[in-house]
């Protein structure tokens, strides 16, 4: 799942109709990167509504733009102390300066309101114009691993995490006999239920829904573009271990960004790309042996192709 980092509706007005103008032509001047106009416009509007934090997230990014990093700083760290829940994404952008870490720079308050936004036009967006691939990649390789290993692609139990509007749920729906999907969005959740392929859908961060299922229940856990979202995988993995079967599969999407300190960064993007050898690592820190793990274009974004990895582990089978 991959939106344009947007901004939530319900924050998207100061209260003040002149004010609200001069923010529509503030945000025209930043399309244009005229950024020392864009920064003094903004300036006058944050006087004028020091309680509005979207114009302190923009303020913040003008003054980015304009190498004023100090100044960025102390504009994002505002719109965060207005928005504690962080609709606005005002971490990722601190943690890009380098004044937070990445791990948890990303709120649940802002994936969520990111794709309640952006629930109506998702598929479209996503298939159209970001040539997105995630499910079919996933599918191709769960197929390729039943095909080489003569394991009928058949599965009791399949979760999708992150499921969105149910775009990966469609794909696997012909080899699971109950599926069940999450996703913190309502509104996702709620596009995924019309879709009608689901068993059981939750709204729920993904641990929080894995630790929900019974110990070695799955014996196949999806998740389709969704770790872009989440910086340090360790948690996740290790709730899917344990909502796993001995036997069981799971496949994801990573977007690849060859070595780094952390084992992951969080790009210009403001999503997070990981390391396949860090992926690796972590997989058999839970007991799950790697599987695939081949080179794929996820997507396009701006016309570029971004680079990934398709990625299957599986939960060994424990001897009688």
């Amino acid at each position: 799942m991959t939106p344009t980092p947007m901004r939530p509706t319900k924050l998207m007005t100061s209260g003040d109709l002149l004010v609200d103008r001069r923010y529509t032509f503030a945000e025209s001047l930043m399309r244009e990167k005229d950024w020392e106009a864009a920064a003094e416009l903004i300036g006058e509007i944050v006087r004028l509504a020091p309680h509005w934090a979207p114009a302190w997230i923009s303020l913040g990014e003008t003054l980015a733009a304009l190498g004023r990093k100090d100044e960025a700083r102390d504009a994002f760290t505002t719109a965060l102390r207005l928005s504690p829940e962080d609709e606005l994404g005002a971490g990722l952008r601190l943690a890009r300066l380098g004044a937070l870490p990445p791990t948890g720079a990303m709120s649940a308050g802002y994936v969520r309101a990111l794709f309640d936004e952006y629930a109506g036009h998702f598929d479209r967006h996503l298939v159209e114009k970001l040539a997105y691939r995630g499910p079919d990649l996933i599918l191709e390789t769960l197929c390729g691993i039943c095909g080489a290993t003569g394991r009928p692609p058949h599965f009791r139990l399949a979760l999708d995490l992150g499921c969105g509007t149910g775009l990966m749920g469609e794909a696997v729906r012909p080899y699971a006999v109950t599926l069940a999907g999450c996703d913190i969005a309502p509104r996702m959740v709620e596009r995924a239920r019309r879709r009608g392929c689901y068993d059981r859908l939750a709204v729920a961060e993904l641990t929080a829904f894995l630790d929900g299922e019974a110990p070695g229940s799955a014996d196949l856990v999806l998740a389709a573009d969704v770790f872009i979202y989440v910086g340090d995988l360790a948690p996740v993995f290790e709730a899917t271990a344990r909502a796993l079967a001995d036997g069981g599969l799971f496949l994801f999407t990573v977007q690849d960004v060859g070595d780094a300190p952390l084992g992951f960064v969080l790009g210009e993007d403001m999503r997070f790309a990981h390391s396949t050898g860090h992926v690796e690592t972590l997989l058999a820190a839970v007991g799950l042996d790697g599987v695939a793990c081949d080179p794929a274009v996820l997507r396009h974004d701006g016309g570029r192709p971004v680079p990934g990895f398709v990625v299957a582990a599986q939960k060994p089978v424990r001897p009688l």
